[in-house]
């Protein structure tokens, strides 16, 4: 977690109302955001997230050096998009796009 990110995520819903109410159609790295009313995000997965950092643990305490570790990149990405908001903001969300998203919200 970022150091800014836990104000974020405290004030979700007050950013997500205000971004519909202002017409704003905006789009979160967090999952969090389009459950409580945001448009749509596209971040991390955070339980394949924390299944790395499992692998990472048992690496350490079976007493591999952190520092000979690889740096892992994430792989795994989910798409959530919250279609009542896209209706409140007057946004057509196409079938095909609804295909690609891994959660769709009505």
């Amino acid at each position: 977690m970022s150091p800014g990110e836990g104000f974020f995520i405290s004030r979700r819903v007050q950013f997500a109302t205000l971004a519909t109410r202002y017409g704003i159609p905006a789009i979160y790295s967090l999952r969090e955001f389009p459950e409580v009313g945001g448009l749509m995000s596209y971040g991390t997965d955070d339980l394949d997230t924390w299944h790395q950092v499992g692998i990472y643990t048992s690496r350490i305490l079976k007493g591999a050096k952190p520092a000979d570790l690889p740096v892992l990149q994430s792989s795994k990405f989910e798409f959530v998009i919250n279609l009542q908001t896209a209706r409140a903001l007057g946004i057509e969300v196409p079938n095909s796009i609804q295909l690609l998203a891994d959660e769709v919200i009505e």
